[in-house]
C-alpha cells in the first residue's frame, strides 16, 4: 500500500487504525499453512464492516460482476465480526490460501471456510486444492465452501465438504449469533 499510494508506512498504519476505531473496517491477520501466526504482522487483509459501504463509495454491482466474490467474502466476514471472542484469520502460504480460519487458544484450527461466488466447485471439488491441503495439514475432517446457489455435500480425501450458498451461510451465521446472545442474556439473573 505504501508503494502504490506514495504515503509513509506509519501514516498508513494510523489511517488503518483510525478506520478500524471508527468501525468502518476490520483488519484480519494471516496464519500459515500450519496455523502459526507470524512474528511480524506485515500481511493482513482489510474488510469493510458492512458490504453496503462498497456500493455507497463506488457504484452498485449486480450478481454477475467480478467484484461479487470479494463482496460475498466481505459479507460473510462482516457477520462473523459480531461474534464475541472468535479469532478469525485467513491462511496463506506460497502455494495456496484459505479465506476464513478459526484458530483456537491452543493454536489449533477449529474450522475453515472457503468463500466462492461460483457453483463450479460442487462438480469439481478436487480443484479446491488449497482447502484440501490445509485440512490435511491441520487434521480437519470437515470444511465449508460457499457457492452462488447450490447446496451439496462431497467427500474428497477424507474431508467432508459442505457446499452452501453464500447468502444462506451469511444468514445462518447471523441467526446463530443472535440466538446465542439471547440464550446468554436469558441465563443472567
Amino acid at each position: 500500500m505504501s508503494k502504490s499510494s506514495g504515503a509513509a508506512k506509519n501514516t498508513l498504519k494510523r489511517y488503518v487504525e483510525y478506520l478500524e476505531a471508527a468501525f468502518l473496517i476490520k483488519v484480519v491477520h494471516r496464519v500459515d499453512r500450519n496455523a502459526r501466526r507470524f512474528e511480524r504482522a506485515n500481511f493482513f487483509k482489510v474488510y469493510l464492516t458492512n458490504p453496503s459501504i462498497r456500493s455507497a463509495l463506488f457504484s452498485p454491482i449486480d450478481a454477475g460482476d467480478d467484484a461479487m466474490g470479494g463482496l460475498a467474502e466481505t459479507a460473510i466476514f462482516s457477520q462473523w465480526f459480531h461474534a464475541p471472542a472468535t479469532p478469525l484469520h485467513y491462511a496463506r502460504w506460497s502455494t495456496g490460501e484459505v479465506d476464513i480460519v478459526n484458530v483456537g487458544p491452543d493454536q489449533r484450527i477449529r474450522w475453515a471456510v472457503e468463500v466462492n461466488w461460483s457453483d463450479r466447485f460442487v462438480d469439481h471439488p478436487r480443484e479446491l486444492r488449497s482447502l484440501l491441503d490445509f485440512c490435511a495439514a491441520n487434521g480437519l475432517t470437515e470444511a465449508t465452501v460457499t457457492t452462488r446457489t447450490v447446496f451439496a455435500e462431497r467427500e474428497v480425501n477424507g474431508v467432508n465438504i459442505q457446499f452452501i450458498p453464500a447468502s444462506v451461510y451469511c444468514y445462518q451465521v447471523g441467526y446463530h449469533l443472535v440466538l446465542s446472545r439471547r440464550i446468554a442474556q436469558s441465563l443472567v439473573p
